[in-house]
């Protein structure tokens, strides 16, 4: 595939603004070349926005990032960190990185690198990618000039994704750069370069020392990417997958017994993933879209008559989910709980489609899904794959049904956040107890009689008819 990018020309006119010429004139002041680098000039040509602008110099970065500081003047934030011999400086919404020219070298423990002053040249060979390799100067004499020592502008053009050097030291060096390339062929709809590719797959292993937080972090940013799918394929065909997602690579594959195979679970999960990305850029939806099915390889049993199953694979889904994302170091607060709650509930809407809709099964569905309904229909549409076009127009006939079922109920009946009319202290009191598992009885008789329809959500008289009833049934009787 080849990709239209911009001209050199038309690059130049973006850089030739106050915000880089004051850096040229810093950069002059004491005598030092000085360039725009990376995944700006990248984002330059490819003509994306870009926000964090990296600078690098042949002498000390921090040196020239004092300098530009001082240049802006107000509303300019200056943070050093001399341990790593970089600077930024922070102006407006724009972040200015500026590093010195340096070389590296790894331990093969270790993805910290042991760095050493270096050229212009030996700095942009260490980067990951040959798209991520030019640079652009900034200097008042030679401003806009393109350094592009390694074909980064031709492979951008090609739509490849390649090392600068040999990609078996690219990632053996820095594990991390392997999910880097995924995630920018997800990104950018990119190749990556077939000796490249081979290289992460020989590679793979390596990932292990990386920390998870690293690794989630690129996890997120294909999860956010237009089309997800392309990175997760990407990450089984390289062998990161099994390593970093187990549960998710057990997913691949069709068992065949009898002549009866079932589908490819996780090729459905991604397709799934896709069809909500289509609809949502709520990233956490998407993630319950991946983990919709995760249960499926530990609940496939094959029965003689049915065929495969996989009974209960929501519950149990929902139950690996909080231990997914510990290991994922994904966060364990309310996002993990909707999750989880998404995955739970899936295999509602869809029941109701295929049976007949009932306004007692509606009203529990609304109840249970709370502020999550519209989420939770997004994923059971989304969950449609088949290639049968007259079963798809079908269930989606009937979904809308629900929808309609759903609106008329919630007029009718205000359930989303259901309240019974009498609550656990106030049965405590009319039965003179302080506790024990008969209120729970009562409050859950009173609540389903809601959801069924059999008494009104606001209908206190009718609500404490049956409370008496409960009661009596499990030897209680109100205090005199």
């Amino acid at each position: 595939m080849t990709f239209n990018i911009n001209t050199l020309e038309s690059v130049v006119k973006r850089l030739d603004t106050p915000l880089f010429h004051t850096i040229g004139e810093a950069a002059d002041s004491i005598d030092r070349p000085c360039y725009a680098v990376g995944g700006c000039v990248r984002d330059f040509f490819l003509g994306r926005p870009s926000k964090d602008i990296d600078f690098v110099t042949v002498g000390s970065g921090i040196d020239l990032a004092e300098i530009v500081a001082q240049k802006f003047g107000r509303k300019t934030h200056l943070s050093v960190f001399r341990n790593f011999g970089t600077a930024q400086v922070k102006r407006h919404d724009l972040e200015l990185e500026f590093v010195g020219a340096r070389k590296e070298s790894y331990n093969r423990n270790s993805r910290k690198p042991i760095v050493e002053d270096g050229t212009l040249e030996e700095d942009l060979s260490r980067r990951d990618f040959t798209i991520n390799a030019l640079a652009l100067r900034v200097n008042r004499n030679g401003f806009g000039e393109l350094v592009d020592l390694f074909g980064g502008l031709d492979d951008m053009k090609a739509g490849i994704l390649r090392t600068p050097l040999d990609p078996d030291v690219t990632f053996s060096d820095d594990p991390l750069r392997m999910m880097r390339a995924i995630r920018f062929a997800t990104q950018l709809g990119f190749d990556i370069y077939h000796e490249t590719f081979e290289a992460i797959r020989r590679n793979a292993g390596r990932i292990t020392i990386i920390s998870k937080e690293r690794i989630v972090d690129e996890l997120m940013k294909i999860m956010k990417a237009p089309v997800p799918s392309v990175g997760w394929k990407l990450l089984l065909d390289s062998g990161l997958l099994p390593i970093i997602f187990p549960e998710l690579a057990a997913m691949k594959g069709v068992q065949v017994v009898a002549g009866r195979g079932h589908k490819d679970n996780f090729f459905h999960t991604l397709a799934v993933l896709d069809n909500v990305a289509v609809k949502s850029d709520n990233v956490w939806l998407r993630w319950a879209a991946l983990m919709h099915d995760i249960a499926k390889p530990v609940t496939k049993r094959w029965d003689e008559k049915t065929g495969w199953t996989f009974h209960n694979h929501n519950f149990i889904g929902a139950k690996m989910v909080p231990r997914i994302f510990r290991a994922l170091r994904l966060p364990q607060d309310q996002k993990m709980k909707y999750v989880a709650k998404l995955v739970e509930l899936h295999m509602r809407p869809i029941a109701l489609v295929e049976d007949e809709v009932t306004d007692s099964a509606v009203r529990r569905l609304i109840n249970d899904a709370g502020e999550d309904l519209e989420d939770l229909m997004a994923l059971c549409e989304a969950d449609i794959t088949s290639k049968n076009k007259e079963k798809v127009t079908r269930i989606l006939n009937n979904f809308a049904l629900v929808r309609r079922k759903i609106i008329d109920l919630n007029e009718r009946d205000e359930i989303r956040n259901l309240q019974p009319p009498v609550d656990g202290h106030e049965i405590m009191e009319i039965f003179g107890i302080s506790g024990g598992p008969v209120i729970g009885i009562i409050k859950a008789g009173i609540k389903n009689a809601i959801l069924d329809g059999l008494i009104g959500a606001t209908d206190r008289e009718a609500a404490l008819e049956m409370m008496y009833r409960i009661a009596a049934e499990n030897g209680l009787t109100p205090k005199k």
